[in-house]
């Protein structure tokens, strides 16, 4: 299975202190599959666990052991992220979720984990298709 990683679980998995730190390091060692997400999401990961440098570390470290695959920006990328981003206006999406979204659409991904299921449960894949909510 293929999955995109949103903000939240990512996080709460190195947060000790997050809530839903345990259930999601459970989930984690139990998900068998690949998993991608894109340096804009990275980017949120880091700016919150910027209380702690060695839980930035661990947030890079995970990509760097290839516990996660992280999709590079490309001029398409950005442009088709900016009219998702326009299109999803009214809600409004932010530009992480525009690139998981664009990078589900190129990879042809259907799962995402997020605790984010409001906005997921709206966006859709150009086949119409919904994301199905793995988290």
């Amino acid at each position: 299975m293929k999955a995109i990683m949103d903000t939240g679980p990512w996080v709460a998995l190195i947060d000790r202190s997050e809530g839903r730190h345990a259930e999601c390091v459970q989930w984690f060692q139990a998900f068998q599959g690949i998993l991608f997400s894109t340096e804009a999401v990275l980017t949120e990961v880091l700016y919150l666990l910027s209380f702690s440098l060695p839980a930035q570390f661990a947030a890079i470290d995970y990509v760097l052991k290839g516990a996660m695959t992280l999709i590079p920006s490309s001029t398409a990328s950005l442009g088709r992220a900016r009219d998702l981003m326009e299109k999803y206006g009214d809600i409004p999406m932010d530009f992480a979720d525009a690139t998981l979204v664009s990078a589900a659409e190129d990879l042809s991904i259907l799962h995402v984990v997020t605790f984010d299921t409001r906005d997921f449960g709206i966006y859709r894949l150009p086949s119409k298709k919904p994301f199905i909510v793995l988290f």
